[in-house]
């Protein structure tokens, strides 16, 4: 306690003194992480960078010999990212076999953790709490694995699971992995229509669901929303041969304040089967590992892209084992014997499958798996939650560190935080206000904070602060992790060499990258490898200090990030569009205080139509039942037209200066068919559109 104090008296010194002391712009890795760290100060990281890109391969079959293969190979990493010469590809440990999930839970209980707790589940309601052990994590994904085999699934075909956050998720990915069946988790807040077109690009056989949960006060009912996808799905010509339904909403607390949901029999169809009896009528069935090809696909992950039709990121077996096993080692500085991690990631997106499962277990940590939201009963939850079960590393968004700065410091000043030691964000990037507030508020001076730039396509974190090693700045996410090779390249595909600002791209490949886009090569290697010949590029600009710190500055193409989570523009277009009173519509990000940035839209209406807010409402439930509730425009404003180049294309970033409120530093807008476009849009702009 002493320093702290001598500290707060050093402060107030200079303030009589009349002199402003600044925060300090590097700050160092936290005095007590240093000890025990896996990799301590920032020399020892450079020393361990730069074998890990000379001796790429002896760097990785280390890492790999930690984990359990049946058998190994000497292979290491292959690929071409050159499309000039041939299709792009990587390989990783070519004819080892290994299976996910074993190294998740066998090899774990082998080496004596079988009675420590993986998952501390806590419910949406305060008061729902359970935990599993990882014996009995591998019981139960023994008998789902069987219920899987027994129902058809075999392996190479794909399973949709639309479930909330409860173990059953859990347990249904790591089923899957046993059996060498892909899982294609869908996040449980996504519509019917995005249900369904996941379900058939996918050729699911079965589909794993629950009958609803609630998000703090409010009942959310899904198997509605499944039979419709299914139906969507026949009728596509992709029929639903199984449904497996949990019955959640009976063994949950029903929140204060919230009407008990009315819900019919959760078995309507003859497709579908409850949990509990699935798994009732496979007791005592044997259900044995599949060893599987070091490159057999292990998910199917659907992201968006920027011609609107989700395309589902494919990984593969060993590499992304071997990368969620060793980032999360690395980036959380994990240690089973002392650890308790809580990601507050849902499964449906990448961090839920490589840092609340796969790479958390891997690693033989005791993790909490939150069923609910940050905001209920209310702002505190997080932090009460953190005090409950002492957490010591919480992996958390900047949109909801955003929020819960906005409701102010006492919300987590009345919780004891003094277990924390690393703060991880993930997302997006975090601007330095919110860094400093976790930094100061909720870590007390105390823990690391680690910003961790990553993508689904990259299948773990590429950039990344090591919590005992790397002197962080507010807003970097600092440097390349192990194995990777970031570069900047200007426009023409040049190289940029120290500081400077550019596209970023990675120049080699790494174990947990993405292997395709399902059922479509030609998108992989367009979307990643045609514009800048030999890198991947991520479709990021970002630039690097004068220190050599990555400042990661967003997209540079038709993506939006809203509250951490990428959304297409041409997506969202075509939503509206489907309106029949809309002509046209073009949606940009506009900037916004908690979510980063919002949709912001612009429709030209058929000759004659008026935007009256009945439209704008009808508007917004289109883009909400199309894709879902995250989609739906903040501002919608009539555009008597829009500014487009001769060749026809809609020049977005004018937009994006208009929807900002900016009339000024539009650029060059000589090569419109008609400038005064942008006056009547300037003037139309709703009193309301900034934020």
């Amino acid at each position: 306690e002493f320093s702290t104090t001598v500290m707060s008296d050093v402060r107030v010194k200079f303030n009589l003194d009349k002199e402003i002391e600044e925060e300090p712009d590097v700050f160092l890795p936290p005095a007590p992480l240093l000890a025990g760290a896996h990799v301590s100060g920032l020399p020892s990281y450079h020393d361990i960078y730069r074998s890990s890109i000379n001796n790429a391969d002896r760097f990785w079959a280390t890492v790999a010999s930690e984990l359990y293969f049946e058998q190994g190979s000497s292979a290491g990493l292959e690929w071409n990212f050159d499309i000039r010469k041939g299709a792009p590809f990587t390989r990783f440990m070519s004819g080892a076999k290994t299976n996910v999930a074993y190294n998740c839970l066998e090899r774990n209980i082998k080496r004596g953790l079988g009675d420590k707790v993986a998952f501390l589940w806590e419910g949406n309601d305060p008061r729902d709490e359970s935990k599993i052990t990882y014996n009995q994590l591998l019981d139960k994904v023994i008998a789902f694995s069987a219920v899987l085999r027994t129902r058809g699934v075999k392996r190479g075909d794909t399973v949709s699971i639309y479930l909330p956050m409860m173990t059953e998720l859990a347990i249904a990915m790591l089923a899957c992995a046993r059996i060498g069946a892909i899982h294609s988790v869908v996040f449980a807040g996504f519509s019917a229509e995005s249900l369904a077109a996941r379900i058939v690009d996918a050729k699911a056989k079965l589909l794993v669901t629950a009958d609803g949960v609630f998000r703090g006060t409010k009942p959310i009912s899904l198997k509605p929303i499944v039979d419709k996808a299914a139906e969507l799905a026949a009728a596509d010509g992709s029929p639903l041969p199984h449904v497996i339904i949990v019955e959640h909403l009976k063994r949950v607390s029903l929140p204060d304040g919230a009407k008990p949901p009315k819900f019919g029999p959760s078995c309507t169809q003859e497709r579908d089967e409850e949990w509990e009896a699935a798994m009732e009528s496979v007791k005592d069935v044997d259900s044995p590992v599949e060893w599987m090809d070091a490159e057999e696909p292990l998910f199917i992950l659907y992201t968006s892209g920027s011609t609107g039709k989700p395309k589902g990121i494919l990984h593969t077996t060993a590499g992304y084992m071997t990368y969620a096993y060793q980032t999360t080692k690395m980036s959380f500085d994990a240690h089973h014997e002392t650890d308790v991690y809580w990601c507050t990631a849902d499964c449906g997106w990448i961090t839920g499958h490589s840092y609340v499962l796969y790479g958390p277990l891997m690693n033989g940590l005791t993790s909490v798996f939150f069923e609910g939201i940050p905001s209920y009963p209310d702002a505190s939850r997080m932090w009460q939650i953190t005090q409950k079960y002492k957490v010591t590393t919480m992996y958390t968004s900047p949109t909801a560190v955003r929020a819960l700065m906005a409701v102010g410091d006492q919300f987590v000043t009345k919780y004891d935080r003094s277990s924390l030691k690393i703060i991880g964000t993930v997302g997006e990037p975090i601007n330095p206000s919110a860094w400093r507030w976790l930094y100061n508020v909720v870590g007390e001076g105390r823990a690391a904070i680690v910003d961790t730039y990553w993508q689904t396509e990259t299948g773990g974190h590429v950039i990344a602060p090591l919590p005992g090693a790397t002197p962080t700045k507010p807003g970097s996410a600092t440097f390349p992790c192990f194995g990777i090779e970031a570069v900047l390249v200007d426009a023409e595909g040049r190289v940029i060499e120290g500081p400077g600002e550019g596209n970023l791209c990675f120049a080699r490949a790494w174990p947990g990258m993405l292997r395709g886009v399902w059922g479509d090569t030609d998108r992989f290697a367009k979307t990643y490898f045609s514009s800048f010949a030999g890198y991947y590029f991520t479709g990021d600009g970002a630039k690097r200090d004068e220190e050599g710190y990555i400042w990661v500055t967003g997209r540079v193409d038709d993506l939006m990030n809203v509250s951490g989570h990428l959304l297409s523009t041409a997506e969202i277009e075509s939503a509206l569009a489907a309106h029949e009173k809309v002509a046209e519509a073009a949606v940009v990000a506009a900037p916004h205080d908690i979510k980063g940035s919002f949709p912001y839209a612009f429709v030209t209406l058929n000759q004659g139509e008026r935007l009256t807010p009945a439209l704008v409402a009808e508007l917004k439930q289109l883009a909400r039942t199309k894709i879902g509730p995250i989609a739906v425009p903040d501002v919608i404003q009539q555009a008597p037209g829009l500014p487009k180049t001769r060749s026809g294309k809609v020049t977005r970033r004018i937009l994006r200066k208009i929807a900002e409120g900016l009339d000024n530093g539009l650029g060059d807008t000589t090569t419109l068919i008609d400038e005064s476009v942008i006056t009547q849009l300037i003037a139309g702009r709703p009193s309301n559109a900034v934020g």
